[in-house]
């Protein structure tokens, strides 16, 4: 389902004249992390009491990239208390980030959904990785005690992607599911308007992406 909202949203900017790069990919230069990129990883790794060597991420995927903008589209699961612990570390007070704040209050609205959306072992557990660094995941659903060590590995990867982007002069623009555009009078969800991107609100997205890249 995200590769189809995202296809929708790709089928909209292939219409304009912006310089669309597709599943850009971003290797991470690993001089970049030394010194304060280094201690920001670990505030964020420690934030989630991360255990053990962190693991640092080689390649980064982008679902687009325009000029110096990179783009990504996150749906339900990555809305949780541990991606807010993330946004509360020093790398978010450091470098300004426009979607902070709205990701904050995000996390804390719809973290019922990520439950829905979020319980399945490959979610939910992770791979491997995820319990060496994290521990045992608890039954799906329960956030007591250890929690989900999936959802955990998931908030760690998405500070990655944040602090390498801004390491290596990219502007990264988060886009959520449950972002609202203005569109005739009224605010629609994003995820509803890509799920059936009639032509009428196709003006409106392409609109509402070229804004950001100004």
């Amino acid at each position: 389902m995200h590769q189809i909202k995202v296809q929708h949203l790709l089928d909209i900017l292939h219409q304009s004249d912006l310089p669309l790069d597709v599943d850009f990919h971003l290797a991470v230069n690993s001089d970049y992390l030394k010194g304060k990129g280094e201690t920001f990883l670990n505030t964020v790794f420690e934030s989630l009491e991360g255990k053990g060597q962190k693991p640092v991420l080689e390649h980064l995927k982008f679902d687009f990239k325009i000029n110096r903008y990179l783009f990504v589209y996150d749906d339900a699961v990555h809305f949780n208390r541990y991606r807010i612990s993330t946004l509360k570390t020093d790398l978010y007070s450091t470098f300004s980030f426009p979607w902070t704040d709205s990701y904050k209050r995000l996390c804390r609205t719809f973290e019922k959904e990520c439950i829905k959306a979020g319980l399945q072992d490959r979610i939910w557990k992770g791979p491997p990785i995820a319990s060496k660094i994290f521990g045992k995941s608890e039954e799906p659903g329960d956030l007591s005690g250890n929690g989900s060590s999936g959802w955990k590995l998931n908030a760690y990867n998405d500070a990655q992607y944040d602090l390498v982007s801004r390491l290596h002069g990219y502007k990264l623009i988060r886009i959520p599911e449950y972002e609202n555009i203005m569109i005739g009078g009224s605010l629609k969800k994003i995820d509803d308007l890509l799920l059936n991107p009639k032509e009428e609100y196709q003006k409106a997205i392409l609109n509402w992406i070229s804004r950001k890249v100004q």
